[in-house]
């Protein structure tokens, strides 16, 4: 658990000392207090009522919620090795998931225009980016916890609240931090060949 604007400071230092070489690719996993941050594609209208924490932050996409029922994943990468390919890195990220997903028996689902995760109608991860020298930042916030205050007074990424799901209401259960934290490793992994 980190604040917001702790792990957004420590990402841009990742970036910094990557570009210089004196750091190998790195990737956060954490969890943040509630807050909501709005990216550059951020509508009036996507704000409704949301009493806490607001952040403006540099990564594509909407208004978002972060919280503690979430595992939120900042892959700090050198994105010059990987062909310089900002829409190849977002489906990079959504087969990341989907494979987590399914690794719980689930199908996780990409929708045209749409980024981010999905299981059938409902929305389960929600991704943005940024980069500086080509290196990445931002990321994934991965819904694993029932919590029905997450997204109350925002319309996240333009969409009714309602659309989001978490992983928890999906399996019935609720699910280990770490298990999907070393099953999200093992993905990176297996898509990134170490």
């Amino acid at each position: 658990m980190i604040p917001y604007q702790d792990a957004l400071a420590r990402q841009l230092q990742y970036v910094d000392d990557i570009s210089v070489g004196k750091r190998l690719d790195t990737i956060v996993f954490c969890s943040h207090p509630p807050v909501v941050t709005v990216g550059r594609a951020t509508e009036a209208s996507d704000i409704l009522d949301w009493e806490g924490e607001l952040v403006e932050v540099s990564r594509g996409g909407r208004a978002t919620y972060h919280g503690p029922d979430q595992m939120v994943v900042y892959p700090i990468l050198d994105l010059n090795k990987r062909g310089r390919d900002l829409h190849q890195h977002l489906r990079f990220l959504e087969n990341i998931v989907s494979l987590v997903l399914k690794d719980y028996g689930i199908r996780g689902e990409v929708h045209s225009g749409a980024t981010g995760v999905w299981v059938g109608d409902k929305k389960i991860c929600s991704i943005g980016i940024a980069v500086k020298k080509w290196i990445s930042y931002h990321g994934l916030s991965f819904a694993v916890d029932y919590n029905p205050e997450a997204y109350k007074g925002i319309n996240p990424c333009g969409y009714s609240s309602d659309v989001m799901t978490n992983l928890e209401t999906l399996l019935g259960r609720p699910v280990d931090r770490t298990e999907i934290i070393e099953k999200t490793k093992a993905a990176f992994r297996l898509f990134c060949g170490t």
